[in-house]
């Protein structure tokens, strides 16, 4: 296995966990006040989603497509 689908792999497994931890942050009470007063997440959140989307799909692609 290559370096590059091990830094890939690594990437996907943070990716998911930037992710989860942005869905558990959306479900909490202070969150969803925040989204019902101003409606729409806070920063922090939008980062966790934004940040582990954009490392899950990343990583995804480097694990599958990484150097052979």
């Amino acid at each position: 296995m290559s370096a590059m689908r091990i830094v890939g792999i690594v990437m996907l497994v943070v990716g998911l966990i930037l992710l989860y931890f942005g869905f558990q942050a959306s479900d909490s009470f202070g969150e969803q006040v925040h989204e019902t007063v101003t409606g729409r997440y806070t920063d922090d959140t939008m980062w966790y989603l934004i940040g582990g989307g954009a490392l899950a799909v990343g990583g995804l692609l480097l694990a599958i497509f990484g150097k052979r």
